[in-house]
């Protein structure tokens, strides 16, 4: 008895499909309706009669077209990304990784763990990275974010003595700093959340092994079956020919092995054979 009139429906469906009012929330849209006294009933009800009818409100999201292709370097030791990540121990206290990443490669160049934010830690990943560069050969350009840790005295001081240029992402650039963020979901997600993050020094083992299979064992889908390793340092220039030729033989053996294959439904058995030949097919 006291469910909806055919015009408070219709009242719904009307102020649901109004592109004028889209901005409202379908609870917010319910109670709005009571205030301009149309329908009075609760936003459960709303959500159950659009549900039920299928209505589609206009809300469709407009977003401005998003680059499909970052920015990319045409050798090793071109362009450099460094970044922060913070994990959360176990107790509750949380460790910072900072890390640099080869944007050629993929490789990370270097990686340091702390237990508070600290702007020397970029320095020491700074350092540690130089001592990859040859004497004489350009230096990269860096590509951070415009955090503290990033832009400080001490990071100012140590990118003018190495002859370094950083550049902001997003800001002196239009690319963000996607790629070294791409390397943190990769770490987090496929090795530091299974397992037990007890201690700093635990973090830093796991980081240890993550980033060493990372560069050396670790195919990246950029390269078709290359690891960053071999990308930076050009080591392995035959592989992906070698791989489609084992390719090709895997395929072959995997033919002549499926066809020296049999089964009782294939094998004829000789007495239904011999009646086959007693007793031929009519024509």
């Amino acid at each position: 008895m006291s469910q909806l009139t055919a015009n408070e429906i219709a009242s719904i469906k009307d102020m649901v499909l109004d592109p004028s009012i889209r901005y409202m929330p379908l609870g917010t849209l319910a109670r709005h309706a009571q205030r301009i006294s149309k329908v009075f009933t609760s936003a459960a009800t709303w959500r159950r009669v659009v549900r039920e009818r299928g209505w589609r409100r206009p809300r469709l999201r407009i977003h401005p077209p998003k680059p499909t292709v970052g920015i990319r370097a045409t050798k090793p030791n071109k362009l450099w990304h460094i970044d922060v990540s913070i994990i959360k121990l176990l107790d509750g206290s949380k460790a910072y990784i900072h890390a640099a990443i080869d944007n050629y490669s993929r490789k990370i160049v270097a990686w340091t763990i702390g237990a508070r934010l600290d702007p020397m830690a970029t320095c020491a990943v700074l350092f540690e990275a130089g001592k990859l560069l040859c004497t004489g050969a350009d230096r990269p350009t860096l590509i951070a974010d415009s955090g503290d840790e990033n832009v400080n005295a001490a990071v100012n001081a140590n990118l003018l003595e190495s002859g370094l240029r950083r550049v902001l992402a997003q800001v002196d650039v239009t690319e963000s700093n996607s790629m070294i963020e791409a390397f943190w979901r990769s770490l987090k997600h496929n090795w530091l959340y299974l397992n037990s993050l007890d201690s700093i020094e635990r973090l830093r083992c796991l980081v240890q092994f993550f980033v060493q299979a990372h560069n050396s064992q670790m195919p990246h889908s950029a390269f078709h079956g290359h690891t960053p390793d071999e990308i930076y340092a050009a080591s392995a220039p035959n592989l992906l020919q070698d791989l489609a030729d084992k390719k090709a033989h895997a395929r072959q053996r995997r033919l002549t092995a499926n066809r020296a294959l049999s089964c009782a439904r294939c094998t004829v058995s000789p007495v239904f054979s011999t009646r086959l030949h007693l007793h031929p097919p009519e024509s």
